[in-house]
């Protein structure tokens, strides 16, 4: 089945709807407002939207400086539509914006039992001499 690819923002509703079907807004840190997580959406540096006719079925986001540093964030499939290589599809798009924009350090946050999903996309768990930190305030 062919879908639609566009960089462009979905709306509060779409996106909303999304992060609440995919169980992301689940999984995160803090006590933030759907529309506080639209609005990070909305700042990020680039974003990719996949669309069954008008339904937004995959969203993923990166934030960047646009030269040398970028962090995936928010990689988010319908259920219904997982399985078919959409969340595969966003990665790509996005590893491509980076391509494309000379960025070579690629970083990604993922959800709790996703790393295999991300290690076939050929990114590789941080160096246990050199892992990453967080600070959750």
């Amino acid at each position: 089945m062919s879908y639609l690819k566009t960089d462009k923002l979905p709306t509060f509703e779409q996106f909303a709807h999304l992060h609440e079907t995919s169980g992301l807004i689940k999984s995160k840190k803090g006590n933030y407002s759907r529309e506080q997580l639209f609005q990070a959406a909305n700042n990020s540096w680039y974003h990719i939207s996949i669309y069954d006719h008008t339904k937004l079925i995959a969203f993923g986001r990166m934030i960047s400086d646009g030269v040398y540093q970028a962090l995936i964030c928010d990689v988010m499939v319908d259920p219904t539509y997982q399985k078919q290589g959409l969340g595969k599809q966003v990665i790509e798009e996005l590893v491509m914006k980076c391509k494309e924009s000379g960025i070579q350090s690629i970083q990604l946050f993922s959800a709790k039992g996703k790393q295999q999903f991300y290690k076939k996309l050929g990114f590789e768990e941080r160096e246990q001499d050199a892992p990453g930190m967080s600070l959750v305030l």
